[in-house]
């Protein structure tokens, strides 16, 4: 059996991964757990998510199906944030029987889940057409998460990363993290790049310890499961209730939809795009670095390196008009949010200035309107500025936002595999 869980949590509170955990340990007295547990993150600029719209998905080798449905509905119903009005609890379970036959539609709604902007409608119709068992509460929203988490157990294949996470014993919930920071940079020195975004050295920031009032007290991301729980032993912290590891679509970029174009992007949707860039960039109010791109089409694209950003920034900053680029993130109000930056081209940097007088060396001065250029000292003339082409600090390839900034989906680039393509990670 196929368990699919979302919506469970609330930006005060609880976890949807939490539960996932906790059922893996409780489902194990009605069979088998089956392969480790999946996390999916959905969309991530549905504006009606909790905190990182994430579901989760467990497997089960079990011979009484009625009792696990029966634990996992009663267990959805006893933890989740049900005072919360934005948590709509939903939970899709799917028999042995009926896998191959929803193996293609789930899929295929497991990914759009990921990229587009799903209702609940279109969840509960699916779920009416295929007859599969569910329990959606309140307004059932979590359902489409539920059926995504099952969709992605269906369907294997997909990019995927691992990821340790460490919950709190329950009295410690809404109380402040007592972890070891200095155990996660020594971790953190050992396994990376076999494990990223524990730490932002840069900024001298543990950034795998949540802030919220969850069960999470922190997550370790990585390659294979054997290295983030090495990493975890590391770390040095307050007793833990338990420990899970999942697998997962984090750091995958699966969110990301190439276009050829502008014009053919939509809000609440996140893409790949190339242009050149076409305005000055500026800085407004608040430190978000702002530039416009035209692919050609006639339209021009607005893109944001916000101030979370920090030095990536100053890398925008030396963007200048001609420049050829390829820009990864969402694209909201009109305008994308910079995760990732390829700087395809460079455009020559021409600056003109005054002549230099040949005998003395000093710049000369304007002789007025129309007339040239002379040197005051020498009187030796010359009729134009001089073009100087400079040299750009800056080079072509692949640049990220550092790890404080990164979204979970968000693929870092000591994971990209392209050799043609030169990489500038954020350390």
């Amino acid at each position: 059996m196929i368990i699919g869980i979302d919506d469970t949590d609330s930006r005060e509170g609880m976890c949807t991964t939490y539960l996932g955990a906790l059922l893996m340990e409780e489902l194990r007295q009605y069979g088998t757990i089956v392969e480790l547990p999946v996390l999916v993150r959905l969309n991530p600029t549905i504006p009606y998510k909790t905190r990182g719209n994430a579901c989760v998905g467990i497997k089960i080798a079990t011979s009484c199906p009625d009792k696990v449905m029966e634990h996992v509905i009663s267990r959805i119903s006893t933890m989740s944030a049900m005072e919360c009005e934005m948590t709509n609890p939903g939970v899709v379970f799917i028999q042995d029987a009926e896998y191959e036959s929803f193996r293609e539609v789930l899929g295929t709604f497991f990914q759009r889940a990921v990229r587009e902007v799903l209702s609940i409608e279109e969840a509960k119709s699916l779920i009416a057409k295929t007859g599969l068992q569910s329990k959606g509460f309140k307004n059932g929203r979590g359902l489409i998460g539920a059926l995504a988490a099952c969709g992605s157990i269906l369907n294997p294949g997909w990019d995927h990363t691992f990821e340790y996470l460490a919950y709190r014993q329950r009295e410690k919930w809404g109380t402040p993290r007592n972890v070891d920071k200095n155990s996660f940079f020594i971790a953190d020195s050992v396994t990376y790049p076999e494990t990223w975004d524990t730490v932002d050295v840069s900024n001298g920031l543990v950034v795998c310890v949540p802030h919220s009032p969850d069960p999470v007290l922190y997550g370790i991301r990585g390659r294979n499961p054997n290295v983030v729980k090495r990493t975890a032993e590391m770390i040095g912290s307050e007793p833990l209730k338990m420990s899970c590891v999942y697998c997962t679509n984090q750091g995958t970029d699966m969110h990301l939809i190439p276009v050829d174009s502008i014009p053919e992007m939509e809000e609440m949707h996140s893409y790949i795009v190339s242009g050149f860039v076409s305005g000055d960039l500026f800085t407004i109010p608040g430190g978000h670095t702002i530039f416009s791109i035209s692919d050609g089409s006639g339209t021009s694209l607005e893109c944001t390196a916000f101030e979370p950003t920090k030095d990536f920034r100053s890398l925008v900053r030396k963007l200048v008009q001609g420049d050829f680029v390829k820009v990864y993130g969402s694209f909201m109000n009109k305008a994308l949010n910079i995760e990732k930056i390829e700087i395809v081209s460079l455009a020559p940097l021409v600056v003109s200035h005054n002549p230099e007088c040949p005998s003395c060396g000093k710049r000369m001065e304007s002789a007025g309107r129309g007339q040239g250029y002379r040197c005051r000292k020498c009187g030796t003339k010359a009729a134009a500025l001089v073009q100087v082409e400079l040299k750009r600090d800056i080079e072509s390839g692949m640049y990220e936002v550092p790890p404080c900034a990164r979204r979970h989906l968000a693929k870092p680039l000591v994971r990209l595999q392209d050799p043609s393509v030169k990489i500038f990670p954020s350390r």
